[in-house]
């Protein structure tokens, strides 16, 4: 009997990954980042812990050989593989060659870090089973990001962070920490430790929850559409360029495929909240333009600037593979620059990697969405696509690996666009065999 990609759902009817990956988002985006299994230090974050459970329950469940050998390549999953293979050998070389206590430790928790995202592309990508559980998925993470957005408009309101005070059983806390402020306005950080990373992962959501918004037609229109109006408000709250830029990217993307009617309300809708924010706050819009014109004297962008000519010092000793991940520490130098952090701990080759990882999934979901026929699908593939483009293009305004909520959702995103793609794969043979 012949194996194809079909009978994989049916031989793992008993994991609902779904229910597992939702655990996992709840975990991951409102469990403060600060709060951590004390003994486990800093890979003691829950969504980590759970997210190495992913991988373990994806090779358990899905890394048959024979399975893997009738189903077409995947290939997500296959940019996953090298660029998880480039990381194996910087870490290897660098491990090879004397480090300081200092550095192996966090050396070894970036590479538990990485697996553990990895675990969770790929129990998304390979573990839901059909496109009504892929909606059931795609419409809680909006939900998710919805109530972290509400999270944050209560921080603005009531300028306290909130979650500083928050305290779980078994779980400790960093340090002290409480709500920044930048031009005397508040930036909420919802649970995440930063409100840069707070601001990208607002950005990521937004055109997700705005499908949910236009095609989950089946829910009540107020509750479908809460989810998108609370990210609306929050995010030109953020003071974060992070927040703004990838918002942008998302929103652009969105445009260029959305029909001209939906384009023109969504336009107008933009245009109107502009208009009232000028009228209704407008020393707060001065301040969001000051951060653009004003950037050249800023402090955090010359920081940025300047660490061009350090890194390209540690570059050149390691070209290829770079010195290992996770041992350049930020007592050496933060770059807020993750691909010019992963240059110095990676090398070009497994910049490169992650660089196609990115490329790949936005490159095949496209062609996806050109073959799809099914409206709804062709917008959460759009979706999608913008959601990876701004994640992707945020990483150069922070070091994003040392933020776990932004790079969890990330590779999230990644393993639903994989997963999209081989749910429809799967609906198109079935198709071709019925006829």
């Amino acid at each position: 009997m012949t194996i194809t990609a079909l009978d994989v759902p049916a031989r793992t009817r008993w994991i609902d990954a779904v229910v597992w990956l939702t655990v996992y988002l709840g975990l991951l985006l409102f469990i403060p980042s600060r709060l951590i299994l004390g003994p486990l230090g800093s890979a003691g974050a829950p969504s980590m812990l759970f997210g190495l459970g992913s991988l373990l329950l994806w090779l358990l469940s899905f890394l048959g050989a024979a399975r893997r050998a009738a189903g077409e390549a995947q290939p997500i999953r296959i940019a996953l593989g090298v660029f998880l293979f480039c990381v194996g050998i910087s870490y290897a070389l660098a491990m090879s060659n004397p480090l300081i206590p200092d550095e192996t430790s966090p050396g070894d928790v970036a590479l538990l870090a990485l697996a553990s995202w990895a675990g969770t592309l790929l129990l998304t990508h390979d573990g839901i089973s059909d496109r009504s559980r892929l909606d059931t998925l795609v419409w809680r993470f909006a939900v998710c990001g919805g109530l972290i957005a509400v999270l944050g408009l209560f921080q603005v309101v009531t300028r306290q962070l909130w979650v500083d005070q928050l305290s779980i059983p078994g779980l400790t806390s960093s340090p002290g920490y409480g709500l920044s402020l930048r031009g005397g306005y508040p930036r909420p950080a919802g649970t995440a430790i930063h409100p840069i990373e707070y601001g990208v992962i607002l950005a990521m959501l937004l055109p997700v929850a705005l499908h949910v918004a236009f095609q989950h037609t089946h829910r009540p229109a107020l509750l479908r559409w809460a989810p998108a109006a609370a990210l609306a408000l929050i995010l030109p709250l953020t003071s974060s360029r992070s927040a703004y830029l990838g918002a942008l990217i998302a929103l652009v993307i969105c445009l260029f495929g959305w029909t001209r009617q939906r384009r023109i309300r969504v336009i107008g809708v933009g245009a109107i909240g502009l208009l009232g924010m000028s009228i209704l706050a407008p020393n707060f819009v001065n301040s969001i333009v000051g951060l653009f014109t004003g950037a050249g004297e800023d402090p955090s962008i010359t920081s940025r600037t300047d660490s061009f000519a350090l890194a390209l010092e540690f570059i050149g000793r390691n070209p290829w593979f770079g010195r290992g991940l996770g041992t350049f520490l930020p007592k050496y130098r933060i770059f807020d620059n993750q691909y010019l952090l992963l240059l110095v701990t990676v090398g070009i080759v497994g910049t490169v990697a992650f660089l196609a990882l990115g490329v790949t999934a936005v490159v095949t979901t496209m062609r996806l969405r050109r073959r799809l026929r099914d409206e709804s699908s062709r917008d959460l593939a759009l979706a999608l696509i913008a959601a990876i483009c701004a994640g992707f293009s945020c990483l150069f305004m922070f070091d994003a690996f040392a933020f776990p909520m932004t790079m969890g959702t990330l590779f999230l995103t990644l393993g639903l666009a994989g997963a999209l793609r081989r749910v429809e794969d799967a609906k198109a043979g079935l198709a071709a065999l019925l006829r």
